[in-house]
């Protein structure tokens, strides 16, 4: 059966290869993202979800537009800082732009979902919620994220929509690849943590997240799945 899903922060990595792998799949698919995406697969609004007067414009347009069945929280903000450099002023911009386009979107999309009995929501957490240096701000919103599905689950647990959260370990987006060119330090000290050795694929995180939207997954409800290639489990030692 086909749905119409949104996505945030749909314009690159694991949100453009989630849209794609959705479309591929028969879904119509609805993106909100600050850039472009010439090869999007479905209708993209430029949005600045950091706003919470334009996010809520953009969602009012599309449920005008859309019957949208469920949504991916997938945008994201990192701003790394050592403990002692920590600056209020960045962590309201992480938490903001990490939680407020997800209650957002759950909020205005909620009444649909519950009229029709059937809905998705999935927030994209991080392996980072384990904790990580210099990720004081961005691990807080990403534990945060586990925790509104928790709780959201347990509120609609018997409307027929399910919440779960998915949290990828290092993954060869472009932005990551910006940061961590192949040979530095980075990948090094980033690929030393997976018990798999490799990096994990846009693709393969879309799997799982598209798996979640499914009707298959529908007695699945509160969970995180860890998407990581072992690195939640711990360092492999001989």
């Amino acid at each position: 059966m086909s749905r119409t899903f949104l996505i945030t922060g749909a314009s690159r990595g694991i949100g453009l290869a989630l849209a794609h792998r959705l479309s591929q799949n028969g879904h119509q698919v609805i993106g909100f993202a600050r850039n472009a995406a010439p090869d999007f697969p479905g209708t993209l609004l430029p949005v600045e979800l950091a706003d919470a007067k334009a996010t809520g414009e953009a969602l009012d347009s599309i449920l005008k537009r859309f019957r949208v069945d469920g949504v991916v929280n997938n945008v994201g903000l990192v701003r790394p800082q050592r403990l002692g450099a920590v600056d209020l002023t960045a962590l309201e911009d992480v938490m903001r732009l990490n939680l407020h386009p997800a209650l957002q979107a759950v909020q205005a999309l909620l009444p649909g979902m519950t009229e029709r009995a059937w809905g998705r929501i999935v927030n994209i957490s991080s392996l980072t919620v384990l904790g990580a240096v210099e990720r004081t701000a961005y691990a807080a919103a990403k534990a945060a994220l586990v925790s509104f599905s928790r709780s959201w689950a347990l509120e609609l647990a018997r409307t027929g929509i399910t919440v779960n959260a998915v949290a990828p370990g290092p993954t060869e987006t472009e932005l990551f690849r910006a940061n961590n060119a192949p040979g530095s330090d980075g990948e090094r000290r980033y690929l030393a943590s997976v018990p798999m050795g490799r990096f994990g694929q846009p693709d393969e995180i879309a799997a799982t997240i598209a798996f979640l939207l499914s009707d298959a997954a529908g007695f699945i409800t509160g969970q995180t799945i860890h998407v990581d290639g072992g690195a939640s489990i711990g360092k492999l030692s001989f």
